[in-house]
C-alpha cells in the first residue's frame, strides 16, 4: 500500500511535464483546466453592458431586443442587455418579461414612476457588470444594429464616443432646436460635437463612475468627461423614421439654457465660485458706483437736484446687487475651502512605479 502511494505521488510530480492525454490518464488536470471547472463560482462577467431605457414600447420591444442582439452578436464580445422601463403604462413590462425568460443575457429594471433618463442611466450603471457601457435610449429611434460602430471607434483609443444621428428623421422643429443647442454647447463648452444631445453613446465604465449625474446632466456627459481629461469623439449612426416627440414648450428651452449655465459653472467654477459670481458682481458694482458718483458730482457742483431721478435708483440697485453677488461668492469660497479635501477635481490616467 505504501509502495502504491509513493508511485502515485511520483507520477503526479512528473505529470505536469507530460502531455494533456497522459495527465488525463492519471486524473491530474492542468492548472488551466482546474480553473475552468470554476468549483461552483459564477461565470465571468460580460465585457459589454447595453443600457436601453424604454417607455410605452410594447409593440416594438421584441424588435428592439432582436436588433440589439443582432448587432452585438456580430461584434463578437460577451454582453448583457439592461432594459430600464421608465414606468410604462402599456404592456411594455410584460413583453420585456417574456424576452428575459428566454434570454439570460437580459436584465430588467422597472421604475416606480417616471424619473427620466438620467435616473435610468444611473440605475442601469449600478446593475451593469461590463467594463464598457453602451447607452441608447429607445426614444431617439437609432439603428441598434449599428451601435457596435461606436465601439469600433472607441477601439481607436477613445474613452467616450457619442452617436451622431445622421440623417435626422425627426421633425424640422426638433432639428432646429437641436442645432441651436449644439451650437451653444460647442461655443461655451469648447467641445466640437454635432449631436451632443443624441442620448446615444459608448463609454469606458470608469468615465461614468467619475462623473456625478443628476437632473438633466446626462445630456452633458461628453462635456463633463472631456473636462475630466477623457478622450471624447463622435461617430455617425443611422436614425430610423417614425413618430417623435416635439420640443414645443417654452419651459423646455428655458430648462436647457439653465442646464447649460449649470454645466458651465460645474466645469469651470465649481471650486472658485467667486470668479463666477464676482465677475458679474464687479460689473454691477462698478456701474452703480459710476452712476452714483456722477450724480454726486452733479449735485455738489450745483447743476440741479437728483432726488427721484431714475438714474439714482438704478445706480443704488446695481450697487446693492453687485455687493451681494460678491458676498455670496466669498461665502461660496469659504465653503469650498472647508470641504476642499473631500472634492477631487483632477483625474489620473496612469501611475508607474508607485
Amino acid at each position: 500500500m505504501q509502495h502504491d502511494t509513493m508511485e502515485l505521488a511520483s507520477l503526479r510530480m512528473n505529470a505536469p511535464h507530460k502531455s494533456r492525454e497522459e495527465r488525463e490518464a492519471f486524473d491530474f488536470p492542468a492548472p488551466s483546466e482546474r480553473n475552468s471547472e470554476n468549483n461552483g463560482r459564477a461565470p465571468a462577467p460580460p465585457r459589454l453592458s447595453i443600457i436601453v431605457p424604454v417607455f410605452n414600447l410594447a409593440e416594438a420591444a421584441t424588435a428592439l431586443y432582436q436588433d440589439v442582439c443582432a448587432g452585438f452578436e456580430e461584434y463578437g464580445q460577451s454582453f448583457e442587455v439592461i432594459f430600464i422601463d421608465d414606468a410604462s403604462t402599456d404592456a411594455t413590462w410584460q413583453q420585456l418579461n417574456k424576452i428575459a425568460k428566454d434570454d439570460p443575457r437580459v436584465k430588467l429594471i422597472r421604475m416606480r414612476t417616471s424619473f427620466g433618463e438620467t435616473s435610468a442611466l444611473d440605475a442601469g450603471l449600478r446593475h451593469a457588470q461590463g467594463e464598457r457601457i453602451v447607452y441608447a435610449t429607445a426614444r431617439v429611434r437609432v439603428n441598434m444594429k449599428a451601435l457596435p460602430r461606436l465601439l469600433r471607434k472607441m477601439d481607436e483609443g477613445h474613452d467616450l464616443v457619442v452617436g451622431w444621428r445622421t440623417p435626422r428623421q425627426d421633425s424640422g422643429l426638433n432639428r432646429l432646436v437641436s442645432h441651436g443647442f449644439n451650437w451653444l454647447v460647442e461655443r461655451f463648452g469648447k467641445l466640437p460635437l454635432h449631436d451632443i444631445n443624441s442620448s446615444v453613446f459608448v463609454a469606458q465604465r470608469e468615465v461614468l463612475e467619475n462623473i456625478v449625474l443628476y437632473g438633466n446632466l446626462n445630456i452633458f456627459i461628453p462635456i463633463l468627461a472631456a473636462r475630466k481629461g477623457y478622450r471624447v469623439t463622435e461617430e455617425q449612426i443611422e436614425q430610423k423614421a417614425g413618430e417623435f416627440r416635439k420640443s414645443k414648450y417654452v419651459s423646455e428651452y428655458i430648462q436647457r439654457l439653465l442646464d447649460i449655465i449649470t454645466v458651465i459653472y460645474l466645469t469651470k467654477y465649481s471650486k472658485k465660485p467667486l470668479h463666477f459670481l464676482g465677475f458679474f458682481g464687479m460689473i454691477f458694482t462698478v456701474a452703480g458706483l459710476a452712476m452714483n458718483g456722477y450724480l454726486f458730482v452733479y449735485r455738489i457742483l450745483g447743476f440741479g437736484g437728483i432726488a427721484g431721478r431714475p438714474l439714482l435708483l438704478l445706480g443704488a440697485l446695481l450697487l446693492v446687487i453687485g455687493l451681494q453677488m460678491i458676498s455670496i461668492g466669498l461665502i461660496g469660497e469659504m465653503i469650498i475651502y472647508t470641504h476642499a479635501r473631500e472634492q477631487k477635481e483632477y483625474n489620473i490616467e496612469t501611475v508607474i512605479g508607485a
